[in-house]
């Protein structure tokens, strides 16, 4: 019996079986589940009060709901409040809009030549994770995340878009962390 990988003959059959089982034996050594999250069962995600210095007061609420939407839906945890393997816990620290560029862009209005401008929403969220099935896993960390945006937007319009944006970021940040262990 004769194989022929590449320009490697492999004449024996012992051989060709025990490359076989080299390779499974390999490909059996790491897992591509995805999650670090195999012993836990359940989560307890507190509210994330504002405490930035400019308050959108929309924000905490709309924050907290995402990231606990997100555990729930992405993951196998249970929500619980009482004793969970895993707490997840924090605050906002910073809400900021802030100018950040002048185009050479220009528009012309009844009122003259206006060169256009930019934004910048910035966000930060400070989290605590404690893992009581594994305490190694545990952290304080601290995340910020930004979106550019014309100025020409209404505080309603940022608030609604914007804010959606960094907001999903952060918490893909927040959720990798956790999850993927990454």
């Amino acid at each position: 019996m004769n194989f022929k990988i590449k320009n490697i003959k492999i004449n024996q059959p012992k051989t060709f079986w025990l490359l076989l089982l080299c390779l499974n034996v390999l490909n059996s050594c790491y897992s591509f589940s995805g999650s670090s999250l195999k012993d836990e069962k359940t989560i307890q995600i507190n509210e994330f009060p504002n405490n930035a210095a400019l308050v959108n007061p929309a924000l905490a609420q709309q924050f907290s709901t995402d990231i606990q939407n997100r555990f729930l839906q992405r993951t196998t945890l249970k929500g619980t409040k009482q004793n969970p393997d895993i707490l997840v816990e924090g605050e906002i620290t910073d809400y900021a809009i802030n100018p950040t560029t002048i185009s050479s862009t220009t528009s012309t209005t009844s009122a003259g030549v206006i060169q256009d401008s930019q934004n910048k929403l910035t966000i930060t969220v400070k989290v605590h994770y404690e893992n009581k099935i594994h305490p190694e896993l545990s952290f304080d960390r601290t995340y910020t995340d930004e979106a550019t945006f014309n100025s020409n937007l209404s505080q309603s319009d940022i608030e609604t878009s914007q804010v959606k944006i960094v907001n999903e970021r952060i918490i893909n940040k927040i959720f990798n962390d956790i999850v993927a262990n990454w």
